[in-house]
């Protein structure tokens, strides 16, 4: 079998340097070109220092067309100015990390838990918001039964790495260690993706979504409470989480209280559901860089070659 050739642009931050790492070790992955203006002719260890020893890849400011697969790992706003200069080979794939394209436009909106089908007949493939993707997945079982219909709370607290790499007084570590702080509450960006990903299930969801994102005092991963109002019991609840994932590899559900080591360095959402009087709050940790971004983008690029959806993706958490 021949191997997918890969391009990647934007290849020098979080996201781009998590997708090396998991490409180097991917058994149906060749990396044609790491593209980085800033950091051209550099090799890739000398930017990622977690590489050195893996790869003698070099940065490049060019990119090539002979490649299947093009991962966009760029800026928000960044990825439409790049394709519209360099527009990829018309045998090429695409799989854009920004949110450029995850709401409104001819990409396919690529959360496998809820488009795995269709991903996989995709050529262009927009990777869903690591919020985005711990809220729906403990909201999509419910959605499918149509029983979303009150107002969802969503408390969600993330790590430093969710912020990209790029330094801000938010991501400093004399600010972040040992604090937490409450932003873009009740109108957080992925608010968006995340209706159009509940309506794709429960085409009448109107109802609100209040969301309460907080920074963390850690690197990575997150933790998301969702909690609504809901008519089943904790029993029948968890019975319908596990049936509805039971196809899908990468998401847990968890009969005890969950935690974020359970998940960081691995591809995979744990949930946890619980019924409280009235209402049911579902948790949902995932890693919010892999999960969360560049192991879900190449689920996604194994989804669209025909590949096992696990491939290059069995990775151990860090629990200790």
């Amino acid at each position: 079998m021949n191997k997918i050739r890969i391009g990647l642009a934007g290849s020098a931050g979080y996201t781009g340097g998590e997708l090396i790492r998991l490409l180097l070790h991917h058994p149906a992955a060749e990396i044609a070109f790491a593209h980085s203006k800033s950091n051209a002719g550099k090799y890739v260890s000398e930017v990622h220092t977690d590489l050195l020893g893996e790869t003698v890849l070099k940065f490049t400011d060019s990119i090539s067309g002979d490649i299947d697969v093009l991962f966009l790992c760029l800026g928000h706003g960044e990825s439409r100015k790049f394709l519209a200069g360099n527009s990829p080979g018309p045998h090429t794939r695409v799989i854009d990390l920004s949110q450029d394209f995850r709401v409104g436009s001819d990409f396919t909106y690529g959360l496998p838990e809820l488009n795995r089908e269709k991903i996989g007949r995709s050529r262009q493939v927009a990777n869903p918001g690591c919020f985005a993707t711990a809220i729906q997945l403990a909201l999509l079982p419910l959605a499918k039964s149509s029983l979303l219909r009150h107002e969802i709370h969503v408390n969600a607290t993330t790590g430093s790495t969710g912020a990209g790499q790029s330094l801000s007084e938010t991501s400093h570590f004399s600010w972040r260690q040992n604090n937490l702080s409450v932003y873009k509450a009740f109108g957080h960006q992925h608010l968006s993706e995340i209706r159009q990903g509940i309506g794709m299930l429960q085409s009448d969801f109107s109802q609100e979504i209040s969301f309460i994102p907080l920074r963390g005092s850690f690197t990575r991963g997150i933790l998301a409470t969702v909690y609504m109002h809901c008519d089943l019991s904790g029993e029948e609840a968890g019975r319908m989480f596990r049936e509805f994932y039971a196809q899908h590899p990468f998401v847990k559900v968890s009969n005890s209280p969950i935690d974020l080591k359970q998940v960081v360095n691995t591809n995979k959402c744990m949930l946890h559901v619980e019924k409280h009087g009235s209402k049911l709050a579902v948790t949902s940790a995932i890693d919010n860089l892999l999960k969360g971004a560049s192991g879900q983008a190449v689920q996604n690029m194994n989804l669209m070659f025909g590949l096992e959806e696990t491939t290059g993706l069995k990775l151990k958490a860090s629990v200790f």
